[in-house]
């Protein structure tokens, strides 16, 4: 055995994660303990998590395989085993029930300690629940044995005390192994990242060194096919990398030289060097973990009403089961063994179990999918909320549109100019300029020509030779400055809408025109149509003129827009829409629209980027993709429906299994004993886990 020296666990050094670092082995229970020794993983993912579920699930399989090896004798040696098979002559010896009592009472306190000390700590907290209705039975069933061993007039419970341990130790070991599948995002996340990295020295010379010692400023060699250890900024290579792990993008993104690259990441093609900018709690990596973290130990709602639930569930149990112990010795007149069965097994197989994992297993599954998907949920109760959305508010810039100025049309006046020439001769011009409207029409063109003579015409335009040929790319001032007269409804249509207009001219003659404007995202279009499917008002509040918002709400579909409003009024438009009687979402890049975000019922930050730390949303999409907004809301209706579905299981089958062990159906021949109430709760609580792991495929699909 060997020591964590994270958590202080005593951990089997066959089993345990092993780390050879500085000449030493350590031996770890979980690789967040692993990772938090090498210092990359924040604190609050460590053993309290994934290692503590794991020992969880190794302490539950050890207790039930030693219980069930003490359980066969208990049953050869119980009178009622024996009458069963035939053998109670054969097998019966003097002392035997001492016997019986001595290996009942090893599993009783070995198999049932869990169960004992949940009830102490139920107690203790003044909160009891499944653990105090488990233990009670188990308790009752034992002392009366133990009484009847030692003179007591009745017949033993222990074959039906033993099995029914087993099995409860059964549905906690299937029970954990559930809860550690769905909170196993953390640890994959946490995996992600790689135990070295190969920094460059002073002297240009390469070292291998361990995560933990990597600091800000220093250089790092990625090889392909290696994963980024920090965030970093590339300063020499290029190469694409999959990001899709970190932010859901399935395609590798292609990486040039000032590109940032994110922690965890993989370099998929060319070595890469890097400067690193973030390590540790600050990097990207290690804040999605803290977020994921956060929304699934976080209470919504509906979880609260769980808990209630589970707490009366309770104390009707320990109700019923009196009222079962009375009715069957009072009015009845059964004899007291057969009403304390009918009590324990009332007391089994109401253990809320089923009830108490509904919800928390639906928030672990749905958290973690969000996290793989890049959709950070940073608020569970607002992400509830998510599936009640009624409105939502898009910012423009950043948000609908790319917030860069892009070339969204050409005209040509001259049957001998195409666009597309038009187009190639003002790129080649602006090809020298710095402006953002020249930068603007360069990005959308996919040749550009030499050119000769390059000139810049302050505050007017630019012009050069190209091809032989005198070109100009002007803004209307000039024309007007050398009373060129042209008047073409095309142009004064585009100027309508707001959009940035520039004359290209050859040889002194204008042969067409350059409309620019913010770019629409490709998505946004689509993200409008079936946000407003779903029955969700779509509205765009933004700072731009009215002819700009006009054309990018018409272009997009929106229902309705705002236009020229000040950022400190951004929330005061919220608030309006809301006195609608709309519950409102959001949309923003979460710098400029904070207070919006706050304002909102629910805040979605998009286009975080590798800063994830947006105090103002509730729900952070890492791509800069609208119609993450469309998959946020689905996944909150699809969360929000398996919770419903799994509280509408667990208290259905408490009414149905309830009066069925207390005996109700007694006259006609249908009894249940304890260990089958003990497999009907456990299979209750696998039902509930199973629909909860459904939420994956319902999400593929």
């Amino acid at each position: 055995m060997a020591k964590d020296p994270i958590c202080g666990m005593q951990v089997n050094e066959k089993n345990a994660i092993r780390l050879e670092k500085d000449g030493q082995v350590y031996f770890f229970c979980s690789i967040n303990c692993k990772n938090k020794f090498l210092g990359h993983v924040p604190a609050s993912c460590g053993h309290d998590h994934a290692g503590h579920h794991s020992h969880m699930v190794a302490d539950f399989k050890r207790r039930f395989w030693i219980s069930l090896i003490f359980t066969l004798p208990v049953l050869l040696l119980s009178p009622m085993i024996q009458e069963f098979i035939g053998l109670k002559e054969t097998i019966r010896f003097s002392g035997d029930s001492y016997v019986l009592f001595l290996f009942s009472s090893i599993v009783f306190f070995y198999g049932g300690w869990p169960f004992l000390k949940g009830l102490f700590d139920e107690l203790k907290d003044r909160q009891p629940g499944m653990m105090t209705l488990i233990a009670v039975a188990i308790i009752t069933a034992y002392i009366y044995s133990a009484a009847v061993v030692f003179g007591l007039a009745g017949k033993v419970f222990f074959w039906e005390l033993v099995t029914l341990i087993d099995i409860m130790l059964l549905g906690h070991w299937i029970e954990m192994k559930s809860v550690m599948g769905a909170s196993r995002a953390l640890e994959e996340l946490a995996r992600l990242m790689p135990s070295y990295a190969h920094k460059v020295m002073p002297d240009g010379s390469i070292k291998d060194i361990p995560l933990g010692e990597l600091n800000i400023g220093d250089k790092v060699i990625i090889k392909p096919g290696e994963k980024v250890p920090a965030d970093a900024d590339i300063v020499e290579g290029e190469s694409s990398v999959n990001e899709a792990m970190l932010t859901g993008e399935s395609n590798p993104v292609s990486k040039k030289v000032g590109a940032k690259v994110i922690g965890g990441s993989i370099n998929v093609e060319g070595s890469l060097t890097v400067l690193i900018k973030k390590t540790g709690k600050d990097s990207f990596l290690s804040q999605v973990i803290e977020l994921v973290r956060q929304a699934q130990a976080s209470k919504s709602k509906t979880q609260d009403l769980a808990n209630r639930a589970a707490l009366w569930l309770t104390v009707i149990a320990i109700t019923c089961g009196a009222i079962t112990l009375f009715v069957w010795l009072a009015i009845m007149n059964k004899d007291f063994a057969f009403a304390l069965e009918r009590t324990v097994t009332v007391m089994v197989i109401t253990c809320p179990h089923a009830l108490g994992l509904a919800v928390p297993l639906v928030i672990a599954v749905s958290t973690a999918l969000a996290a793989r998907d890049g959709l950070l949920i940073r608020n569970r109760a607002a992400f509830e909320q998510a599936r009640n959305i009624q409105a939502i508010i898009f910012d423009k810039t950043g948000t609908l549109t790319k917030g860069n100025f892009g070339v969204t049309d050409t005209i040509s006046f001259s049957q001998d100019v195409s666009e597309n020439e038009l187009l190639k001769y003002a790129a080649s011009v602006e090809s020298r300029s710095e402006h953002p409207i020249a930068k603007g029409i360069v990005s959308s063109s996919k040749d550009i020509l030499p050119i000769e003579g390059f000139k810049a015409i302050p505050g007017k335009g630019a012009q050069a030779k190209v091809n032989g040929r005198q070109v100009l790319v002007v803004s209307p001032g000039y024309l007007r400055e050398n009373n060129i007269v042209l008047d073409d409804e095309r142009v004064n249509k585009l100027s309508s809408q707001g959009k940035t207009i520039v004359f290209v001219m050859l040889d002194g003659q204008p042969k067409g025109i350059i409309a620019l404007a913010d770019i629409i995202r490709p998505e946004s279009k689509k993200t409008i149509s079936i946000l407003r499917k779903m029955g969700v008002k779509c509205i765009m509040l933004t700072g731009d003129n009215k002819q700009v918002s006009q054309w990018v709400a018409e272009q997009t579909g929106l229902d309705e827009y705002f236009a020229e409003v000040l950022p400190q009024e951004k929330a005061l438009k919220v608030k309006e829409v809301q006195q609608r009687g709309l519950t409102v979402a959001m949309v923003g890049d979460g710098v400029n629209d904070a207070p919006a975000l706050a304002q909102a019922d629910v805040g979605i930050a998009i286009g975080a980027g590798t800063d994830v730390a947006i105090e103002t949303a509730d729900i952070i999409l890492v791509r800069s993709d609208p119609l993450d907004v469309v998959a946020i809301i689905g996944l909150a209706r699809l969360t929000y429906r398996k919770m419903v579905q799994n509280l509408a299981w667990a208290t259905g089958y408490n009414a149905f299994a309830i009066p069925l062990a207390a005996g109700i159906l007694y006259t006609s021949g249908i009894i249940l004993s304890p260990a089958m109430g003990a497999i009907l709760m456990s299979l209750s609580t696998v039902i509930v886990a199973i629909n909860a792991k459904l939420i994956y495929y319902k999400k593929a699909a």
